[in-house]
């Protein structure tokens, strides 16, 4: 007679386990159980729990921090769609959140030899140089470092007076329709991008180097935001 196959002990363990972080067992940002607890638990050896710890920091479940543990990850506060562009603010509030810009710098200069190269301008182009902290009901998502060029602005413009959404800056006070991104993705891990209270708290990002056109191809901003990892997801839909 045929006996039944049984599945491997790391399957059982991470269905039980994402049993319990679904039903608050173990709420966003708990520790889990150590190693050596989960392997008394379940009566495995460590490598099968490892292999069920992987399985589930690779589902998004949870997240190890060497010295400190496993943690429960934070669902994020924000999602967005990677191959629309738009306006940050209003994907906040698509996600049900408040959206709040925090303006660290807004000053008139030259553009450094790095942007002049990437936004293809000359060397002596003027720009607005933008500093934001973007947040969603009062948790900072995203550090926004953005580079206007100058000729897009009134005659006697003060940089204060530019607040809030940089899109709806454009869309309102410009008569100006930002419709193509042209972005590189990176993932960045540094302690010199954040600002601010909660800067020691944030480390690692995703970075969108983008820049800005409208229809006629004319550039709009060169912007470099980078979405705190966890508080920012992009999904993006592939086709065949």
């Amino acid at each position: 007679m045929a006996t039944q196959t049984r599945r491997p002990l790391a399957d059982d363990i991470v269905r039980e386990l994402k049993t319990e972080i679904r039903d608050g067992v173990h709420p966003a940002g708990a520790r889990l159980p150590t190693e050596a607890d989960l392997c008394r638990r379940f009566g495995v050896s460590r490598a099968t729990v490892r292999t069920a710890l992987k399985e589930l920091d690779v589902l998004g479940l949870i997240r190890t921090q060497q010295g400190a543990g496993t943690f429960v990850r934070t669902r994020p506060a924000v999602r967005d769609g990677l191959e629309r562009m738009g306006s940050i603010t209003e994907s906040i509030r698509r996600s049900g959140k408040e959206p709040g810009h925090e303006y660290g710098r807004r000053t008139l200069r030259q553009v450094l030899p790095d942007e002049a190269e990437r936004m293809g301008v000359p060397s002596d182009t003027e720009a607005l140089e933008l500093r934001r902290r973007v947040t969603a009901d009062g948790d900072v998502v995203a550090y926004s470092y953005d580079v206007i060029p100058r000729s897009l602005l009134p005659t006697g413009f003060d940089p204060e007076e530019l607040s809030g959404s940089l899109f709806a800056y454009f869309e309102r006070e410009l008569s100006i329709h930002p419709t193509l991104g042209l972005a590189k993705v990176h993932a960045v891990s540094s302690a010199h991008i954040a600002w601010g209270p909660d800067a020691a708290k944030h480390r690692l990002f995703v970075l969108l180097d983008q820049l800005h056109y409208d229809d006629d191809h004319r550039l709009l901003a060169y912007c470099k935001t980078y979405f705190v990892e966890g508080a920012y997801e992009f999904q993006l839909v592939r086709t065949a």
